[in-house]
């Protein structure tokens, strides 16, 4: 599923592209996606310029006069840059034709991502409001998640997943934090000291900013928006090495399953 920095470096790829021209033509091929298409997407697009492009968490902004185009890229999704002549594949649901030349492509397997419109302001929508603070924000501090977690039994890693906690620390990348702050998945959020947090905040926001400039990580189903891979994945410590040697003690990697999903931790490393 694409995280955080997939969605960053979608942002920041289809920026240059976008920003400034005018919709041309919009073509949608299949409306069913998690919320149906809007029907009158046309016509709140075409004629109208993309003024900015920006992120919200795992959400995307695209905004002009009239209102905002909210798009969520779901379990498979991705939004590239294509030109005229390019092939239509299938699940290649949705096109935004510039008259740049440029279209943007709306692309989703299993169509559990999303385009909604509104024309008040997005971060109030319904999927926006109650998010958390950025992680790569001075709204997020270690101080910010020692509060929030006081008598939280819940596991670290379940809660700094929370995207009301904070936004965007998705599975692979709440991994591969706790595994740099030494702190085991399964540990009661509550539990974990204010210095602890802080070190933890701290190693969320390198770990994310890594991860946003080297393209985000290489998923089966993620591709940026030219079409390529991230390449964070040749970084990671822990995520998907279940079986194989840490590389700061030697000791087997572990999986366990943690809120449905596969956490991954060194049992000698992290306390």
């Amino acid at each position: 599923m694409p995280e955080l920095p997939e969605v960053e470096t979608t942002r920041r790829g289809l920026a240059p592209h976008l920003e400034g021209s005018k919709v041309k033509k919009v073509t949608v091929r299949q409306p069913s996606l998690r919320w149906a298409v809007p029907s009158d997407l046309a016509e709140k697009l075409e004629g109208r310029v993309i003024q900015s492009i920006q992120r919200r968490g795992k959400y995307l902004l695209f905004k002009n006069t009239q209102g905002t185009l909210i798009g969520h890229l779901g379990m498979s999704g991705s939004m590239r840059i294509c030109s005229g002549d390019s092939e239509i594949k299938k699940h290649d649901h949705v096109d935004i034709a510039m008259a740049n030349g440029n279209i943007l492509r709306f692309h989703d397997p299993r169509r559990f991502g999303f385009l909604l419109w509104t024309e008040d302001d997005p971060l109030q929508h319904k999927m926006l409001s109650k998010l958390g603070p950025e992680p790569l924000s001075d709204e997020f501090t270690g101080k910010l998640l020692h509060q929030l977690s006081r008598k939280r039994k819940v596991p670290i890693k379940n809660f700094i997943m929370d995207s009301c906690v904070v936004v965007g620390v998705g599975n692979i990348y709440a991994s591969e934090s706790l595994f740099s702050a030494g702190i085991r998945p399964t540990r009661s959020a509550g539990k974990v000291s204010l210095a602890a947090y802080e070190q933890l905040a701290e190693i969320i926001r390198i770990v994310l900013a890594r991860s946003i400039d080297q393209g985000g990580t290489t998923l089966k189903d993620f591709v940026n928006s030219d079409g390529q891979p991230g390449y964070f994945a040749q970084q990671l410590n822990v995520y998907g090495r279940a079986g194989q040697a840490c590389p700061q003690c030697q000791t087997e990697i572990k999986s366990k399953v943690i809120g449905q999903r596969n956490s991954f931790y060194c049992p000698a490393c992290q306390k």
